[in-house]
């Protein structure tokens, strides 16, 4: 009777020979030994910049129009660096994302720029939870089976064609962040696209076009939503009310909404047929669907009662989120505690386990939040976004005002891909508001375009919690993003242009006061 390996070693008490199967061939050396130089590359021009500000003198004063100076601390420069280095990292997926956020507050404590307690701590800011909250709600709607009703009702509707279907969940996106947060939105979305991506016949571990559009389209599409209502995300009320603050001026729940649907559908509209045409996908139909949909729903059965309490909890907790702008009682309450709520109470009832949380919560992503939190502080905290929205616009004070419009809607873009798109706002509006004033540019003209910027991070999956939810799907790299993340940036540019021109003037928001 032949004998293993294992056995022969043990009696002889000798360690057993390798299999042949696990000596590594000439191949898998050469394939281990191989030197990855686009990665020492993207490495080494990441820390070279941080260096390079580390190192350089003290960089000159920006000057506002009223001669306001603002001088760059040495920690403002050196924030400057690794915002630079972050950016380098993230984009090109050097090192897991997610180990590039644990770099942010390495670097601020080795190098002084923040103390190690703050820059460590930013990483559990409530912004934060309230996205791991918002994963796990989207964790429970899968375990409880809602992900695959929903995602077969929606297939239902569309139909087979894949363009159909790509607008159909683009359209399901948008009105949800009418309602909810559009974190919240994401993480609901996700196991639904993952559904649908399953059905296309795209095998785990594989990718394809459609994933990609579906994915990034979600993410887009989630942004371009949360302009349309105060309830999309937190930037709106912050930005009314610091409006409210520096101008005297109040702007009404329904004059926001008035102003900006038609802005977000047209994003909405226009991010369709780029994802069509950038990320064509591979069928023009799903041959079959509506019958296998049709199959897969009667076997799903009537609602249970599992799931039943998991879209009535939601469901409660999205009404206190949403009545927190209108009921001054609310208004105290953290968002974040409020989502955490369900977690809690998703473990208490047992809807998952805390297995489930260890094997099906992207911690990369919780990780990559955190570090974004970490260096947005950073660059507010040190005065370097300042330093750098002054010196920008500073450059525009004697430029046409669409000129100078477009600047202020690509300087917050570019600083909401890195930083809260609050901090984004109340960094540039200020100074905006000060040029404006010279120029004779309508505020409130300032205000919109500052908004419909800091809700369209388009190129880095830090902008925005739907963009790190959609990269968890596996089905794009955060350089594929990146690159579909400018042409979307500059049809944002464009329908601002356009919207200045002609949309808001007629709906009573000049551009230049009289």
């Amino acid at each position: 009777m032949a004998k293993t390996l294992e056995d022969v070693a043990r009696r002889t008490g000798s360690q057993p020979a390798a299999r042949p199967a696990e000596v590594p061939g000439p191949l898998e050396l050469q394939k281990e030994l191989k030197v990855n130089y686009r990665r020492i590359t993207f490495i080494s021009l990441g820390l070279a910049l941080f260096f390079l500000f580390y190192l350089l003198p003290p960089l000159p004063v920006a000057v506002d129009p009223a001669g306001k100076e603002f001088a760059l601390s040495r920690q403002g420069q050196m924030a400057i660096g690794l915002f630079l280095l972050a950016g380098i990292w993230w984009v090109f997926e050097v090192i897991p994302i997610g180990a590039t956020a644990l770099a942010i507050g390495i670097f601020q404590a080795l190098f002084g720029i923040r103390p190690a307690d703050v820059a460590f701590r930013d990483f559990m800011d409530p912004s934060v939870l309230f996205i791991l909250g918002s994963l796990m709600v989207g964790l429970a709607f899968t375990k409880a089976g809602l992900t695959r009703r929903l995602a077969f009702k929606m297939l239902q509707i569309t139909g087979e064609n894949t363009k159909m279907i790509l607008l159909g969940v683009f359209v399901i996106t948008v009105t949800l962040t009418l309602f909810m947060a559009h974190t919240a939105v994401a993480a609901t979305m996700f196991p639904i696209l993952m559904a649908i991506l399953g059905l296309y016949g795209t095998r785990e571990g594989e990718t394809s076009r459609f994933g990609k559009a579906l994915f990034i389209g979600m993410a887009f599409t989630a942004g371009a939503g949360s302009l349309i209502t105060l309830l999309g995300a937190a930037r709106g009320v912050v930005a009314l009310g610091f409006y409210k603050q520096i101008t005297g001026q109040e702007i009404s729940f329904i004059h926001y909404t008035e102003v900006m649907i038609l802005y977000g559908l047209a994003m909405t509209f226009l991010i369709w047929l780029l994802m069509i045409f950038w990320f064509k996908p591979e069928k023009d139909r799903i041959a079959g669907l509506r019958e296998k949909v049709k199959e897969l729903s009667a076997g799903l059965g009537p609602l249970s009662k599992q799931e039943i309490f998991v879209g009535a909890t939601v469901a409660v907790v999205v009404a206190v989120l949403a009545s927190q702008n209108f009921i001054p009682a609310l208004k105290g309450l953290n968002k974040s505690a409020i989502m955490l709520v369900l977690g809690l109470l998703f473990f208490l009832t047992r809807i998952f386990t805390v297995e489930d949380l260890e094997k099906r919560i992207p911690w990369n992503i919780v990780l990559l939040f955190g570090g974004a939190m970490s260096i947005g502080y950073c660059l507010w905290q040190t005065g370097a976004a300042q330093w750098l929205a002054v010196h920008w616009l500073a450059m525009f004070k004697n430029a046409p005002w669409l000129v100078f419009v477009m600047a202020i809607f690509f300087l917050v873009m570019v600083m909401t891909n890195f930083i809260m798109n609050v901090a984004a706002i109340a960094i540039t509006l200020p100074v905006a508001l000060i040029i404006a004033g010279y120029l004779g540019v309508n505020p409130e003209l300032i205000l919109w375009t500052s908004l419909a910027a800091a809700g369209l991070p388009f190129c880095l999956l830090v902008g925005a919690a739907p963009n790190a939810i959609a990269y968890e799907s596996k089905q794009f790299t955060a350089g594929e993003f990146f690159v579909a993340g400018i042409p979307a940036s500059i049809i944002a540019l464009a329908l601002l242009a356009v919207f200045a021109l002609t949309i808001w003037p007629l709906l009573g928001v000049p551009a230049l006061l009289k």
